[in-house]
């Protein structure tokens, strides 16, 4: 019997316990064939020193929605996933509420993955573009 997408999202949630995602309050919240999203809540855990969404929370949250998205797309009892590379572009300031990251599948690849990450606010207003790079390597048997 397969899973409910509420069920998959419960465990997914559950698996970031005691992890940077907890820490910033990152929830997965939706996902498809080509996507996942998460949300982070904008406040003082995420500011820089002058009140504003500090750009390395963003990252954070681009990273952990697009690693995640191609952990969930690839076979975790014969490999492993790992970012290799992120580049954020920071375009509009966030003071409260929540950011939301959408990640998509440029290429998804058997051993490297290439994923689109956009960042909102919930306006939907674009905050940040992202991009990452992910490689799926054997694990050792």
């Amino acid at each position: 019997m397969a899973l409910t997408k509420e069920a998959v999202l419960a465990q997914a949630n559950a698996a970031s316990k005691n992890t940077l995602m907890e820490t910033l309050e990152i929830e997965i919240i939706d996902f498809g064939d080509n996507f996942l999203t998460a949300r982070m809540p904008v406040n003082s855990r995420v500011y820089q020193p002058d009140g504003v969404l500090h750009g390395g929370a963003t990252a954070a949250l681009a990273e952990s929605v697009g690693s995640f998205a191609s952990h969930i797309f690839t076979n975790i009892e014969e490999k492993f996933v790992r970012g290799i590379e992120i580049t954020a572009n920071h375009l509009k300031s966030v003071t409260e509420g929540y950011v939301y990251a959408k990640a998509t599948f440029l290429h998804k690849g058997r051993t490297t993955q290439l994923l689109d990450i956009r960042i909102t606010d919930e306006q939907d207003n674009l905050v940040s573009i992202c991009r990452l790079s992910t490689i799926s390597l054997p694990r050792k048997k």
